[in-house]
Formats: C-alpha cells, structure tokens, sequence
C-alpha cells in the first residue's frame, strides 16, 4: 500500500487514546511511506493524525470541501490540499487516491464514509484492504451490529469479511498488509470461536 485514505472525527473525543492512536498512525504512516489521504481539517482526530504524518517527514493530501472550510477548519499545512465543491466529490477522490482505508473514531461523518466503502467492497466496486482500529472497544458494538444483520439475513456472512479489525496501529497495518479478499472469518475477529 502506498496511499491509505482515514476516516476520523473532526472531534478528539472523550478519551485521549483516540487522539494518542491518531497521533501514532500518522507517525507509522509516514515511517512506513505511506501517504496519509484524510478530510482535511486542522482539528480533532484529523488535525491529530495529519500533523503527526507531517511531523515525521510524511506525505499528506487533505481533500475538503468547500462548504466546510470554515466547519472543520481546513489545514493548509498538508503537502497537497483538495478542495472540492461538495461531499460525494470528496469521498470518490479520497477512494481514487487511496490504496487502503482505516476508521478511526468518529461520529455520523466517518460511520457513514465507513458504510459506504464497505458497500462499495460488497459490490464489488474497490477491492482495497478496509481496516477498523477499535480503540478502546470503540467499534465493538458495530460490530456485534455487523453479526446481527448477519444473523437477522440483511448481511452475507462472506461480506462480513471485507474488512479486518484491531486494536492497535501495527497489528492493524500488519492485517491490511496481509489481507487476501476476506477469506479471515468473522468469529475470529469477534473472539467468537
């Protein structure tokens, strides 16, 4: 992978080891060559893990929109910045830039870029590593929802597999480094077996 898009809050959150993983995914980011695709902004979670890939010599491209340069505060310090004119234009930019994709904590925004690149997986549309950095338990829940619609019939149990989760940095690039389509299971990635 040489481009990873992340998907995080324009907020820091409540705990600082949202912030503290933020921080260390940019530096590993950068460590690693691997350029940083994120939304943008200067502050929250973003702000966190962009300055961290900057501050250890990486590159990063910011893609906002217009609409929201004075919302989420835009960085102008990014080595490429992409304002576009609205959201759909954004997120088609970021997953055209990106060879992989993380979800960091985060609200509406990152739940639904999260949902989209996944259905977009499921059809069969990108076929790049999605990887989920459950810090603190923080998407554990999703992810008992994921099993649900699984079990409920909404959710083929092989599309539960489009994406792999950990809860550290280097576990989670390792898993995405390692990724082969989804053929790990689900059960595996709950603790469920």
């Amino acid at each position: 992978m040489k481009s990873i898009c992340v998907y995080c809050g324009s907020s820091l959150g409540k705990d600082v080891r949202y912030v503290n993983a933020a921080t260390e995914l940019g530096a590993a980011l950068a460590t690693k060559s691997i350029r940083l695709v994120y939304g943008g902004a200067r502050i929250g979670i973003m702000g966190a893990v962009a300055q961290a890939c900057l501050s250890n010599g990486g590159y990063v491209t910011g893609i906002i929109p217009e609409f929201l340069d004075q919302v989420e505060i835009t960085n102008t310090d990014v080595s490429e910045l992409i304002q576009t004119k609205n959201m759909h234009e954004r997120k088609t930019i970021m997953v055209d830039k990106s060879d992989g994709f993380i979800a960091l904590p985060g609200g509406f925004g990152t739940l639904e870029e999260l949902a989209e690149i996944l259905t977009w997986a499921q059809l069969g549309l990108v076929k790049k590593p999605i990887g989920i950095l459950n810090i603190n338990n923080f998407y554990e829940k999703l992810l008992t929802l994921f099993k649900h619609m699984h079990e409920e019939g909404f959710v083929k149990f092989s599309n539960l597999n489009l994406f792999v989760t950990d809860e550290n940095v280097e576990g989670l690039l390792q898993k995405m480094e390692d990724f082969d389509g989804g053929d790990a299971s689900f059960e595996q990635k709950l603790d469920l077996t």
